[in-house]
């Protein structure tokens, strides 16, 4: 069921903040978007569950580590509500940029929210490549 436009935007707000994450860097915002329920889970490309709010901002932060510069642009988004939980499919592409070389790869990425007072915070994402990164070194 779609989410009415309140609902839609709040989320959108909630998942464009997530993606300016990626770009700053932020782990504090980071932390702000997730839940911070014990059981708050992730799941990305190569990784086990990734289970627990610091589990998730250490993960980013040895992600970081390991690159320059990076950025999530989604291309296509859905999203769906049904009282304070929402769901959202979204096609994305990744920039990264480490050791001079710069990779855009396009993702698949799937969040369930949950509404807590105005606010909505991610309860589970899950992250996959859609191809096989498309290599765009010196672009």
């Amino acid at each position: 069921m779609n989410a009415d436009p309140k609902t839609e935007s709040a989320v959108r707000l909630t998942l464009d903040r997530l993606a300016g994450v990626y770009v700053t860097r932020d782990a504090a915002m980071m932390r702000a978007v997730f839940a911070p329920d014990p059981d708050v889970v992730m799941y990305t490309p190569g990784a086990e569950a990734i289970v627990g709010l610091s589990a998730i901002v250490a993960k980013a932060e040895g992600d970081w580590s390991r690159s320059d510069a990076a950025s999530l642009t989604y291309v296509w988004m859905s999203i769906s509500a049904a009282g304070p939980v929402a769901w959202a499919a979204a096609d994305a592409d990744f920039t990264v940029r480490a050791s001079g070389r710069q990779t855009t790869i396009p993702a698949h990425i799937t969040f369930v929210l949950e509404q807590r007072g105005e606010q909505w915070l991610i309860q589970q994402a899950h992250y996959s490549f859609a191809a096989p990164p498309a290599d765009n070194a010196g672009s």
